[in-house]
This record gives C-alpha cells, sequence and structure tokens, in this order.
C-alpha cells in the first residue's frame, strides 16, 4: 500500500546534468520512492541535453555555470513559479541534497510552512579548497555547513566513517546513515573481457590499474599519477586504464605513460566491462562520503587501493579486500599496487574478498532503511503538532495549508 502521509520534495545542486555519485543515488531514491507508489517532486538546475534522463518529476530552477567548474551549475534559489508548484505538489518533507543557494531557499521555506526538513550530505564540499591553493577557506566553508544543517532535523551520510567526522564537527543534531548500494547484476567478474582488452591494446598477461570518476583534481589525480610513475620507476610492469572524463583530461593524459588507455566516460554495461576488464582498483580520493565507484569495483572483483579516508575506510577491509592507505604517505601507495601487481594470488584472494564484501549492499535495503527515518521525522512531528502546536499550524505540518 502507497504511504500517503509521504511526500517528497527533493532539492539538488544536480540530478542529471553530471553523472556523479550523488545524482546516481539521487535518482536511484526517487525511482523506488515510485515504485512504492510515494509522491515525489525534483527540484534542480537543469542543462540541455543531460547526462542521463532524470527518474521522476524534475523541476528546473534557474542556474549559472559554477565559476573555474563550468560544467557544474549554481542553482540561484527557488523563484515564485517554482514555489507555486512545490505549493501544488503539497509535500509532507523537504529534502535537501546540497548546501548551495536552492537548499538554502528550500530550507528557509520549510521552517516558513512548518514542515519537516531533512538533509543528505554527499560531498565534503569543506575539503575541496586543498586543491585549489584555498586551503585557508577551509574553516570557513565548515562554518557554514554548521549553520545550513544545524536547522535540519536528520542528515543522512552514506558511511559511518564520515558519520563520525561530522558528529567531531557538530555539523548536526541527529546524523544517519544512508548507505549506498550497487547492481550486482551488472557489476560482477562474468563482465571481464578479454577480446575487448585486447582490441584497447591489452595484452592478456598485462595487470592493468585502474581509475574511475571524474577527471577533477579533489579525486587525487596527482597522488594517482604520482603512484604510477613511481611503479615505472621501480621497473614494475602493469598498464594503466582511466575511466571518465573532466577538465583535467589533458594534464592528466600529459602526465601518465603514453600507454595509458583513456575510454572517457563510460556508463552502464560498458563501465560494468572495464571495471571487471582491469585487475587492481586505485582510488586516492580523501572527498568521498561513500565511494560509489570503490563498491562497483569491489563488486567486479577487484582489490582496491585508497586512501584511508571517509567512504573508503568503510569500504575497504585493509590487509583483507585490498589497501588503505595514509593520504600523505606517496611511497605506502607504491607499495601497496605493487604488491598486487606482481602477486597474482594475493591479487585474486583479495579480488574475491572484496566481491564478497560488496554483496552486503543492496540498492533496496538502503532505500527502505532510508524511508524508515522519513517516516520517523514525520510521525515526531506530527506528535509535536498533535500536543503543543496550534490547530492551524498543524494542519500546516501535514502538508494542508501551505501559503
Amino acid at each position: 500500500m502507497p504511504d500517503q502521509s509521504l511526500r517528497v520534495a527533493l532539492f539538488s545542486g544536480n540530478y542529471n546534468y553530471v553523472t556523479d555519485g550523488a545524482a546516481v543515488a539521487l535518482n536511484h531514491l526517487v525511482s523506488y520512492l515510485e515504485r512504492r507508489g510515494i509522491p515525489s517532486l525534483v527540484f534542480s538546475a537543469t542543462v540541455d541535453p543531460p547526462a542521463f534522463e532524470p527518474a521522476g518529476t524534475l523541476v528546473s530552477v534557474p542556474s549559472v555555470p559554477l565559476p573555474g567548474r563550468s560544467e557544474y551549475r549554481m542553482a540561484l534559489g527557488l523563484p515564485r513559479a517554482q514555489r507555486e508548484r512545490l505549493k501544488a505538489f503539497r509535500p509532507t518533507l523537504f529534502h535537501l541534497a546540497a548546501p548551495d543557494l536552492l537548499g538554502y531557499a528550500a530550507r528557509r521555506l520549510a521552517r516558513r510552512w512548518n514542515m519537516p526538513c531533512v538533509a543528505s550530505f554527499h560531498t565534503r564540499y569543506d575539503t575541496y579548497f586543498r586543491y585549489y591553493h584555498a586551503a585557508w577557506v577551509e574553516k570557513y566553508v565548515t562554518r557554514y555547513l554548521q549553520h545550513f544543517y544545524a536547522e535540519c532535523e536528520q542528515i543522512y551520510v552514506p558511511s559511518e566513517s564520515t558519520a563520525e567526522v561530522l558528529r567531531q564537527q557538530q555539523m548536526a543534531r541527529d546524523v544517519r546513515i544512508w548507505s549506498r548500494g550497487v547492481d550486482e547484476a551488472r557489476f560482477n567478474p562474468g563482465r571481464r573481457d578479454t577480446a575487448w582488452r585486447r582490441s584497447m591494446g591489452i595484452a592478456d598477461d598485462e595487470v592493468v590499474v585502474a581509475f574511475v570518476g571524474r577527471l577533477v583534481l579533489e579525486k587525487g589525480i596527482d597522488s594517482f599519477v604520482r603512484t604510477i610513475l613511481g611503479l615505472r620507476a621501480k621497473g614494475i610492469a602493469h598498464r594503466v586504464m582511466v575511466v571518465g572524463d573532466g577538465p583535467e583530461h589533458q594534464r592528466f593524459a600529459a602526465a601518465l605513460p603514453d600507454d595509458a588507455v583513456f575510454t572517457g566516460h563510460l556508463e552502464g554495461d560498458a563501465l560494468a566491462r572495464a571495471y571487471a576488464s582491469s585487475d587492481i582498483f586505485l582510488n586516492p580520493s580523501v572527498t568521498e562520503t561513500f565511494g560509489i565507484v570503490t563498491l562497483e569495483s569491489m563488486a567486479s572483483g577487484l582489490p582496491a587501493v585508497c586512501a584511508d579516508a571517509t567512504g573508503s575506510r568503510s569500504l575497504v577491509a585493509s590487509g583483507e579486500s585490498g589497501f588503505l592507505v595514509t593520504p600523505d604517505c606517496q611511497g605506502d601507495y607504491i607499495e601497496a599496487v605493487a604488491a598486487l601487481v606482481t602477486d597474482g594470488e594475493l591479487r585474486r584472494a583479495m579480488g574475491a574478498a572484496a566481491h564478497d564484501r560488496s554483496r552486503r549492499y543492496t540498492w533496496d535495503a538502503v532505500m527502505e532503511e532510508l524511508l524508515g527515518h522519513y517516516r520517523e521525522v514525520i510521525a515526531l512531528r506530527r506528535g509535536l503538532a498533535a500536543d503543543t502546536v496550534p490547530a492551524g499550524a498543524s494542519a500546516v505540518a501535514n502538508g494542508t495549508a501551505l501559503t
């Protein structure tokens, strides 16, 4: 039976114009809500054409290109026409997915309408400035995030390691886990394709070290390059495969050996084939809150070498399914990848362990957990309205008197 008390308004900085982990998770969420008969309405910046077709109903909001990162857009708020569309939808819960101007406007409107408001934390925005020679900005961004999330009744993070950081930063009153899932039917070791490897110029006996993700500085591409060059300096034979695209593509390609394979952006079965046709996954990023690419690589049977940071710390069992490396210890990255390149038995054992660990994560299970959080927020708000809030305001809390 559909839950008639739940009508979700979702506000996102990027819903489908760039394919990233947050957009994937949010589209999975809306698809799940629709299958459960729960109405949802999404507000986000948009572009034409988008990276992929959106799940659910998407309402475009005004936006401008983000300075210095024009592939992303800054939503400028929630103008009257969009507010009227929201009012007509009669939401019972606001879900904020980004701390931008759109999210801020939605949070303010939720307070005015006495509406339950929750948020999901997808990216360590405060850490980005380390990669753009502006580390001094980080503390101010952290203060803004503390202010933004303070009025949210719950905040959802995808891993316990990220939750620990946010609790230490006193980012919110109630931090909950909303994990991520992986499609085992798509991402699995059976997708390995020797003929495709050969078509990419990779010999059957060559060990492939893969990078998958947006080609941007905050994904740790400099550490990736230093690791690959360190392997080459030690005379450890391997090949490099880079799956993805982004503003740092040319610089990344120029820094890596000439025989590195760049596939460009892949998705669906083509992405699954690229994962499974690699041998080692290397992810030096410290900005992840979960690391869906790490989970997809594990499901594909790859041992993962990752930064010992939020996200990866909750996925990789170091020494069992891969290695976690202290981010500043470049030599440890080289040593970890070298061990896997040179020891086929270790590589296969860790890949099998990674695949086993990935089977804990299914989309339906994590979405049902989130629905439980949603229902708790609404139940608490309705209990408060029934006991202490005047009758007129109680109707607002139930989504029936929006002005």
